[in-house]
Order: C-alpha cells, then structure tokens, then sequence
C-alpha cells in the first residue's frame, strides 16, 4: 500500500522559510549593512542640501509674528476674556488665528451663535488685524474635538454631514468679513494624540472638506498643517499654504516613564528640510502656526505651580522659540499661549513673558532684555 505523502504543517513552513532568511542575511550581512549605510548617508546629505537651501533663500523673507487666541481658554483661566483679547490688540499683533468652535458657534442642532466671534472679527478689523479663521471639527486646546452634546453620539457618517453643514455656515459667513485673511482646516488632522476625543485620520473625508470650503470661497487661502509629531504631508491633501507647529519642550510620557522632554537636540535643518520639501514638490510656503510660548506640564497650566510653569517655558524660552524658527527660514510664525501671559501679568503680577512678546514684537527676533 503506497504511503499517503505527508504534508508540512503551517508552523513548520515558517520555521523553515526563517531559517533559510537567517543563513541568507547571515551570508549577505555585510553587503545589507553597506546599503542601509549608504541609503542613511545619501538622506542626510540631501536632507541637509534641502536645508541649507530652503535657509538661504528664505534668508532675508520679513518678519511677521502673529498670534493665536482662544476665548474658551482665556475663560478657562478667569480671565475676562474680551479684555485679553483688546490686549493683544493694543500691543500691536496684526496676525491672528481665531476659533470657531462647533459646540460654542452650534450649541443646539441648527441653532447657530456667532456673537463672540463676530466681535472678535469686528474688533481685528477696527485694528487693522487680519485672521486666520480654525474651521473644522479639529481646532486648537485641549480636547481638540470640540463637538457639541448633540453630536457626540452621532452615527459617524451622519456626524460627518453635520460637519459639512457646520462648516459651510462658518465659511459662508465670514467670506467677505474684511478682516479675514485665510482658514485654517481641521488643525493637526493627522496628531493621533488626542485620541478618543477625536476620531481617526480619515484622508478622503479630509478631502471632502476642502472641496466643500472652496465651493463657497475660493478666494482666501486654504491652510492645512503638521505637526511636530505628524512629519511632512506627502500623502495629501496639501493646502494652498502649509503649517508647521513647532514646540521644543514638553511633559511626555512613555509608557511607566513621565518626564519633561527636550527637542532642543533638533537642529533648525530639521525643520528648514520639511519646508523645503513641500516647496519643491508641491509649491506651497510654510509657516509656523504654532510656536510654543506657554508651558506644557504634567497638569493642565492653571493648577501648575509656577516652577512647574518655568520648568517648560519662560520668557527666555519663548524668545529662543522665535529665534529657532527664524533660523529655519521659516520667518512667519503665530506664537500659542497669549492667554497664559496675560494669565501671568495680570493674576500673578509678573509680566515677563508679555514684555518679551511685545519686545519681540516691535524690535523683531533678536537677543534683548526683558521690558520689568
């Protein structure tokens, strides 16, 4: 009787085909070596020559140092926040970037109110400011996601129609708001930090969003932005300008370890490399949108102590932030924490860090002495 032919069992097929890639790679391991070494090398010598490049053309690009401000944050730390925002008026900030929460403009389903924002808008204009308008579902502080209670339990291809129904009513609004310079779309859609108050990176929804803002205005510019985290948009949809945030220390954790972590090791290349690859392939400016000028510790800034505070940002940091981007050539950038200055100024009695903005502001991103 001829014996039935037995056959390998999967387990075994894979033991075997891992043997037979361990005497391979054991035969080619100096050869693999040479290549990876040599794909590293030829990297970081186009990656410094994009650099050096993106530096030296944008090396004598103007100054414009903007702000970002958010209402619900001012609140959030006591602030009256009118009086915050006037504020940053009067120092001089001609660059805003300006919320339009879903859960504050769309409290109740279809029932909208824009009287805070139109004052803002108003007031920008009867300064001469002009704004950068965060549309979107995504925008910035904590939790990123700011969905009103209505929608929070929304099937989410029904979510994602009330968005575009939220999200054309802003723009159709503040088209031909004098004051408005560009929007800002669905801030730092590809973070997964925030992560489940927002839901995942969804690339086609994100491009059914910019084809519906352009319907209805095509007019201003369209920003769409990265962060630190997020490296370079190669994958799309590009705005017609790019944002970069960019912060250099902050309260990390990994895994069991909770520390303060510092990207002061990064050099301005870094940054000057991923501006310039978008320039070159898909010719759009980059600016930073988002340049740290407030702390980030282990709790939120209201219940730091203010070593904690000093610990990720001071003064003098927030001027070495300034002076990194302009390093990198990127010469536009919107500092984040304008509420926490004036938090500082005007509930603890230390100014510091508002004269260093307004010093930075009027004599542009040079060493200085802090205005007591």
């Amino acid at each position: 009787m001829q014996k039935k032919k037995q056959t390998a069992k999967p387990l075994d097929r894979i033991v075997t085909l891992l043997k037979s890639l361990g005497h391979w790679f054991k035969r080619n391991y100096k050869r693999i070596l040479i290549i990876l070494l040599g794909v590293i090398v030829a990297w970081l010598i186009l990656a410094i020559s994009i650099g050096v490049w993106y530096q030296h053309k944008h090396r004598n690009d103007p100054f414009v140092l903007g702000v970002s401000f958010s209402e619900d944050y001012s609140e959030s730390l006591g602030l009256d926040w009118r009086a915050n925002y006037l504020a940053l008026l009067k120092m001089g900030f001609k660059n805003f970037r300006l919320m339009s929460y879903w859960n504050d403009v769309e409290p109740l389903k279809g029932q909208y109110n824009f009287t805070d924002l139109d004052w803002q808008m108003n007031e920008a204009q009867a300064y001469g400011a002009k704004v950068s308008l965060s549309i979107g579902r995504r925008q910035p502080r904590w939790p990123e996601c700011h969905d009103p209670g209505w929608a929070v339990n929304l099937p989410t291809s029904e979510q994602n129609q009330q968005v575009l129904s939220f999200l054309k009513v802003v723009v159709d609004r503040y088209k031909n708001n004098p004051a408005l310079q560009s929007y800002q779309l669905e801030n730092e859609v590809a973070n997964r930090l925030f992560s489940p108050f927002c839901p995942s990176f969804n690339r086609g929804f994100l491009k059914t969003e910019v084809a519906a803002v352009k319907a209805i205005d095509s007019k201003h510019p369209l920003i769409l932005n990265a962060s630190n985290q997020s490296g370079i948009p190669l994958f799309g949809p590009i705005g017609d300008e790019v944002g970069f945030s960019i912060y250099r220390k902050v309260y990390a954790k990994f895994g069991i370890i909770h520390t303060y972590f510092s990207y002061s090791f990064v050099p301005t290349l870094w940054d000057s490399y991923r501006a310039g690859v978008l320039e070159l392939l898909f010719h759009v400016s980059v600016f930073t949108h988002e340049l740290q000028a407030e702390p980030w510790g282990p709790v939120g800034t209201i219940d730091m102590t203010s070593a904690q505070q000093a610990q990720s940002m001071t003064a003098q940091g927030i001027e070495q932030n300034v002076q990194y981007s302009y390093g990198a050539g990127i010469h536009t950038m919107y500092l984040w924490g304008s509420e926490w200055w004036y938090w500082r100024m005007t509930k603890f009695h230390d100014p510091s860090e508002w004269n260093m903005v307004h010093s930075i502001l009027k004599e542009g991103p040079y060493p200085k002495t802090i205005l007591n």
